[in-house]
């Protein structure tokens, strides 16, 4: 596809959706930071152009975000806005100071719980403001007192305005489920329709107002008349603010696209550029916004043409139509922002973070900005997010387990250190004397003083008639600490080697599956059990189908590094695809399962050295008229050269690529783009994969491949 063909079929589509997105956003963000409307579309505008034309992130759109808005709201209170307007040029400096520094990735060391807490915290405060401002009441100075006289609003008399915005919440929330085009988005059709609908009605309610001459009501930055400390804080606090949530954003956009990955340090100086513009121009604050941004990658967008673009059709339209925005009702403005700010506060990230013991850190940090103010409520929660650090580094769990009469299982989880010898002791001096104990160690960590407590208690028990015998999955402090060798090394984890790799002959004969199946449930299951009840709950999505050889030493989650949910695997003698309506079904029909009803991405097919099947091609050994014979001429290989038995495992993989694409469902899925088809050859020897190139079926490593 040519750059222009590009720029005509992704881009420019892409932007307009963007655009149309960004005005209302920017309008109510605005309104809810206390500055002039026309502050919000300056941002947009100067966030399009000169944030997309500089950046590091190319499919990332700035703009006002609503996660300054309480801020703002602060600066424009204390300094006015032309005084802010200042505070935010200056930020955009400090911004440009940390991205020639190349600390853009220092900004990304802030814990995550405490970011999205105070995005979360940022929101409850946006939506209690504003729903005061919907139900045609005015918003109190905090969040506290806004919650308070919550009450009293909803049981006042309301009149039309209030209607207004309970049906613009009502288009918000239903619009993404009943209709799927991303060339409307809901945001811009309650805003179209609601205002549609007041005009008819003819409803005297506050609406819009914007200057006749925007370019000559511009407001000039004033340095504010208030201590410096005052202001160095604000500058400060905007420009840290700023740059976390930009970053935050463009690394979120990587994971969107598949497209080159962010320049962190680069975004940062862009965002500080626009930052300083925008103060000098009368605008607010701009960041990276993952709304916009998601909406640009979702809209088809390939390139930073898009988010220039977006900016160059704000400015046409406030400069042409003015009048259009200056019929919107304040109160649609204020239900938009209602749910942009609910939706700060993300359900899928509160379980996320329950499930990773650091909700604590994510609830403090929301409410401490709900109920204190935004650096406190930061700072409150980087401080429980350090005691829970120090928390978790000095605790460990332990468990009793009485197996049989007699026989006792104790499992110790996680850090064992010198301050838990105490529970340490406490809890080995309750088992009965003289039984039988395995003691199971999955540390991460054992000091010196937590191994002798072990230690001196085992000589003990054994002195008085017990048996312990002591197991270590993944590392071996306990044996390193025996051997005076404690904090060196680590041996291979159990369940990456076979059976024969740690049981012992007599178990293998006895039963390995039933030895290794307690082995998983006892050491794997609690980790993966909460990923696997989720999938459970919601259904299998993966991402790939992968076909590979039944082979039994392939193995196709440990060669990948994928877990459960992420793979849709067929295996069979020499990962053989047969034609369509040839022969067997049974891979045809996963195939149009994945495709179809999955949605896979990617089918690949891997092969592998040694593989028993082509060996039986090359040498014409398979009967003809065996199942093994019948099975292997669905194959219809023919090798390049059938002395290189490498060649022949490649050219086998490149055949089966050629059999999938007689499949009709995967030729649409492929030409419409929604898949991609790969061939893989696994090196046994050298546990290496290898990619086999479509054209030469040459094999090149994937560790050496560019990143996608």
């Amino acid at each position: 596809m040519s750059d222009l063909t590009q720029f005509m079929r992704r881009d420019l589509p892409a932007s307009i959706v963007v655009f149309l997105i960004a005005i209302p956003l920017s309008l109510g963000i605005a309104a809810a930071s206390g500055a002039p409307l026309l502050a919000g579309l300056v941002a947009a505008v100067v966030g399009g152009i000169v944030a997309g034309a500089l950046g590091g992130a190319p499919l990332q759109v700035s703009g006002p975000a609503a996660g300054l808005t309480v801020i703002v709201a602060g600066a424009v209170a204390n300094f006015g806005f032309a005084g802010t307007a200042a505070i935010v040029a200056v930020a955009g400096l400090i911004q440009i100071l940390l991205g020639v520094s190349r600390l853009g990735r220092a900004a990304l060391a802030l814990s995550p719980a405490v970011v999205h807490g105070m995005l979360a915290g940022i929101g409850l405060v946006i939506a209690l403001s504003q729903v005061h401002v919907m139900l045609g009441g005015a918003p109190q100075s905090s969040a506290w007192q806004n919650l308070r006289e919550l009450p009293a609003q909803l049981a006042a008399h309301h009149g039309v305005a209030a209607v207004l915005g309970a049906l613009t919440v009502a288009i918000l929330l239903a619009w993404p489920r009943l209709v799927r085009v991303s060339l409307l988005p809901a945001a811009l059709v309650a805003v179209v329709s609601v205002t549609a609908l007041a005009a008819v009605l003819g409803a005297d309610v506050e609406r819009v107002r914007l200057p006749d001459e925007p370019l000559a009501n511009l407001i000039r930055p004033a340095w504010p008349d208030a201590p410096i400390r005052e202001i160095v804080l604000a500058v400060v606090t905007i420009a840290l603010v700023a740059s976390v949530e930009s970053l935050l954003s463009a690394v979120a956009v990587d994971r969107l696209h598949d497209g080159p990955r962010a320049n962190l340090n680069r975004e940062l100086v862009a965002q500080g550029a626009a930052n300083t513009t925008s103060g000098l121009l009368g605008g607010l604050p701009v960041t990276g916004v993952i709304v916009r941004s998601s909406t640009n990658v979702a809209a088809g967008a390939r390139t930073r043409a898009s988010t220039i673009l977006h900016g160059v059709w704000i400015a046409a339209f406030v400069l042409l139509w003015t009048d259009l925005l200056e019929t919107i009702p304040m109160a649609v403005l204020a239900a938009v922002l209602i749910v942009v700010g609910l939706r700060l506060v993300s359900l899928a990230q509160i379980r996320t973070y329950a499930r990773h013991r650091e909700l604590p850190t994510y609830l403090v940090t929301a409410l401490g900005v709900v109920f204190t103010d935004l650096l406190t409520g930061v700072a409150l929660g980087m401080v429980t997010a350090a005691v829970m650090i120090l928390w978790r580094l000095t605790r460990c769990e332990i468990r009793r387990v009485e197996r049989a009469p007699g026989e006792w299982l104790v499992t110790i989880h996680g850090t064992l250190a010198f301050v838990e010898s105490a529970r340490l002791t406490r809890e080995l001096g309750a088992l009965p004397p003289a039984a039988d104990v395995d003691i199971e160690l999955h540390l991460d960590y054992l000091d010196h003083g937590a191994f002798e407590t072990i230690r001196d208690w085992r000589e003990g028990y054994e002195r008085a008639g017990g048996r312990v015998r002591i197991r270590e999955v993944h590392d071996s402090w306990f044996h390193q600490a025996t051997s005076g060798r404690l904090g060196g090394g680590k041996r291979t984890p159990r369940l990456v080697g076979s059976w024969s790799r740690w049981q012992d002959m007599d178990q293998q004969r006895r039963g390995a599956m039933e030895a290794g199946i307690a082995e998983f449930e006892r050491t794997v299951a609690p980790l993966v059990r909460p990923h696997l009840a989720d999938l459970a709950r919601d259904g299998q999505r993966p991402q790939q189908l992968f076909i590979t050889c039944a082979d039994s030493r392939l193995v196709p989650n440990l060669i990948t590094a994928s877990g459960p949910g992420d793979l849709f695997c067929v295996r069979n003698i020499g990962n053989i695809v047969p034609p369509h309506a040839v022969g067997d079904v049974s891979v045809g029909a996963a195939i149009e399962y994945a495709v179809d009803v999955l949605g896979v991405t990617t089918i690949t097919v891997c092969g592998h050295s040694g593989c028993g099947a082509v060996r039986a091609l090359m040498s014409n050994a398979a009967r003809p008229g065996s199942a093994l014979g019948d099975w292997l001429a669905h194959s219809g290989v023919r090798f390049t050269d059938p002395a290189d038995e490498e060649r022949c495992c490649t050219d086998n993989v490149l055949n089966q690529l050629a059999n999938l694409r007689t499949y009709p469902t995967v030729r649409a899925a492929e030409a419409a783009g929604r898949l991609r088809l790969a061939g893989m050859y696994f090196d046994l020897a050298e546990a290496r994969m290898y990619e086999v190139d479509p054209i030469l079926g040459d094999p090149r490593p994937v560790s050496s491949l560019p990143a996608a």
